[in-house]
């Protein structure tokens, strides 16, 4: 395939959305923190651990609680990349020999981009995400990506494609429709045993053409080059890019009635976080978990028997499953105590409006400062602190 053919416009899926800054400033680090090199907060380091895909395989629970409570503050927080953090870390070191030791850690030099996420439900595309994550681990041409490099695998529902991967797949008859800087191109892998290997030649080419930007949309001018970097590893169909509505709420809450006849329970986290005591109840569990992007996990392959007693047991410790509560609506970064450039107590100034009843309609975020972390990536009422307990309320 010629380098002509790459010059198409790629589908703009990412106007759909509310908050993709087009030229953000990159001249400071990147400062996303790894298993290697913590981030320091008032409440002492954090820690994060990478887990493609989300997936948490049920050996792996009883490690995940045990850096929680020896080495962090009791606490397990989720992020929008499928990732768990760990607060209150005192001794780096540890953690990370922890974090080897756990196999969590398979390559220092790819800690940081192993940032993958995956439809939750799609339980078959969990070899692809292994496929990618074996082809990547081989790779020393990606090593260098920026912590903020995102992939991601959507079923064909858009899920996954309204967070915006750098680099992805979208599932379609006929094949995996190749998503670049957040945004469905004209190109499809047919062979499904190619995608990682597709994924991984679109970094490597990411990383040699990337300069100082850190995300693919942020350097359109390079997008031709990527996908003809894939070209000449992978044999790729081409027909126009269909047009994908971004769904409404995209997490999965609740019970969930796999065809499998197995049952699936989606789980909100308020904060997005919970106990290293969830952790290890989880790990009894003896189900794949995933941690999903909107702050909450879904628990696979349960029974009805097994589905119900376990509703029993993590309600109680603050897991929501109840798809109509406020709680799934409001979100808040860290704020006071532990962040200190938050003006204000952002999780309790939140949890004081879900008491209230005076939630807005839609998606609502709470942020301490003008960095706004934590946002979600759709429309939302924002509240933005200007001092304690005073915001400036914002649609965005």
């Amino acid at each position: 395939m010629s380098d002509s053919l790459f010059s198409t416009p790629i589908v703009d899926f990412s106007r759909d959305a509310a908050v993709l800054i087009e030229h953000p400033d990159r001249s400071r680090q990147d400062m996303c923190p790894g298993t290697l090199r913590l981030h320091k907060a008032e409440d002492g380091l954090i820690g994060r651990v990478r887990f493609p895909g989300g997936l948490v395989r049920p050996e792996q629970w009883n490690d995940i609680a045990r850096l929680s409570t020896e080495l962090g503050n009791g606490t397990v927080h989720v992020t929008t990349r499928g990732n768990m953090q760990f607060r209150g870390v005192e001794d780096s070191a540890a953690f990370a020999e922890f974090v080897e030791k756990a196999g969590f850690l398979p390559s220092r030099e790819h800690d940081k981009l192993r940032n993958i996420i995956a439809s939750p439900r799609a339980t078959h595309l969990w070899g692809l995400i292994d496929d990618l994550d074996h082809s990547l681990l081989s790779s020393t041409d990606v090593i260098g990506l920026s912590g903020r490099t995102l992939f991601g695998f959507d079923a064909g529902q858009g899920d996954i494609l309204s967070q915006h991967p750098d680099f992805g797949v979208f599932e379609e008859d006929g094949g995996f429709r190749l998503i670049l800087g957040g945004a469905l191109t004209d190109y499809v892998v047919t062979d499904r045993g190619l995608v990682g290997g597709a994924l991984t030649r679109a970094a490597a080419a990411w990383q040699s053409l990337r300069g100082d930007n850190w995300r693919v949309h942020e350097a359109p001018a390079t997008h031709a080059a990527i996908l003809a970097a894939v070209a000449e590893a992978v044999d790729l169909a081409s027909s126009p890019a269909p047009d994908v509505q971004r769904p409404e709420d995209a997490r999965p809450i609740g019970w969930i009635e796999d065809d499998n006849g197995s049952v699936a329970l989606g789980a909100g986290l308020k904060f997005g976080f919970f106990s290293a005591k969830v952790a290890s109840i989880l790990g009894a569990v003896g189900a794949p978990v995933t941690i999903t992007p909107w702050a909450s996990l879904l628990i696979h392959g349960l029974d009805s028997g097994d589905a119900d007693a376990v509703v029993k047991v993590l309600a109680p410790q603050g897991l929501i499953f109840d798809a109509n509560s406020p709680w799934l609506r409001v979100t808040a970064c860290t704020g006071l105590p532990g962040c200190a450039k938050s003006l204000s107590h952002t999780q309790e100034d939140a949890t004081q409006l879900v008491l209230g009843g005076n939630v807005p309609d839609g998606l609502v975020h709470f942020s301490g400062c003008d960095r706004r972390c934590g946002h979600p990536l759709a429309h939302h009422t924002e509240y933005v602190a200007t001092g304690d307990g005073e915001y400036e309320v914002n649609a965005r």
